[in-house]
Parts: C-alpha cells; sequence; structure tokens
C-alpha cells in the first residue's frame, strides 16, 4: 500500500491494517491515525512512536507484556513469526533453546515483561549477545530500552507494509 492510499483509508479501516503493528495493542494506531494525513512514511512511523512514547506507564507496560518471549514455541503473530525465523529462532538446537528459555525467565523476573528485542536483520548470536548485556541494566534503563525496540519493530514493520 503507499501512502496516498493509506490517508484514504477510513479509521476502521486504518486499524484493520494497522492495528497489531504494536503487538496486540490497538490503541497505538487508533492514536497514530489522529497525525493524519500523514506527508511521508517517516511521518507515519514518527505518529506511531510518538503514540508509543507519550502513552501512560501503565499502558506502555501492557503493550511491552503483549510481546511474546523470544525463540518460544508459543503461538505467534504473523509478524512476529516472521520476524522470528528471519533471525534463526526456529532452528534453534536444543541447547540454544534452552539457553533462550532460561534468558527469557531471568530478564522476565528482573524487568516483569519479556526481553524485546528488534530481531529483523539479526541474528540468534547478536540477540543472545543483547540478552546477556541488557539483563545487568536497571529496570528503568531496560523499560526505555524495551520501549525503543518496540518502536524499532514499528517502524520495520510499517517500512514493509507502506510503500514510498
Amino acid at each position: 500500500m503507499n501512502l496516498a492510499e493509506v490517508n484514504k483509508l477510513s479509521s476502521e479501516e486504518f486499524e484493520k491494517a494497522f492495528g497489531e503493528i504494536a503487538e496486540h495493542s490497538p490503541w497505538v494506531a487508533q492514536r497514530a491515525l489522529a497525525s493524519r494525513p500523514f506527508a511521508t512514511r517517516v511521518a507515519m512511523i514518527e505518529a506511531f512512536s510518538e503514540a508509543v512514547m507519550r502513552a501512560e506507564k501503565p499502558e506502555q507496560l501492557q503493550l511491552l507484556r503483549a510481546h511474546p518471549d523470544l525463540a518460544t514455541r508459543a503461538r505467534l503473530t504473523a509478524d512476529s513469526t516472521r520476524e522470528q525465523k528471519g533471525a534463526g529462532l526456529d532452528t534453534l538446537s536444543t541447547e540454544e533453546f534452552v539457553l533462550f528459555t532460561k534468558l527469557n525467565h531471568a530478564y522476565k523476573a528482573k524487568n516483569q515483561f519479556p526481553f524485546i528485542f528488534a530481531v529483523k536483520g539479526a541474528t540468534k548470536h547478536q540477540i543472545l549477545q543483547g540478552f546477556e548485556q541488557r539483563l545487568h541494566h536497571s529496570a528503568e534503563e531496560e523499560f526505555q530500552t524495551a520501549l525503543t525496540q518496540v518502536c524499532r519493530i514499528i517502524r520495520f514493520r510499517l517500512e514493509d507494509r507502506v510503500q514510498v
């Protein structure tokens, strides 16, 4: 879809097309819609990011908690499945799967939300390195880092869906 088509969508059509850009959080698209018409795809991406970053902390926490664990065998959204597959998280060895599971549990226990990493273009080794580094961050620092990663995921997904 191109930007002109995006700007012509009804509110309902916009939410249907972009409501899952932010994992199970259609409120992000609903708030980004208020910035329409988007002059550029970058402006659209910024509107989604601003919706995330300007939300109240409880909403932000709900958004973070809506994300799946990395390398989980749980049912994922189509976007998450494609992104994790692209990073090789669907072909982990048994040992790698056990390590990811252990790191997911440790991270969640410390921060009360899953480890969020924009995996597009990353390898499983880069993701594991990110895990190991970020486990040492403070809870507040990690909250902000996770929100930044959500915004990166949103950018990647919008770049995939909206042509310039």
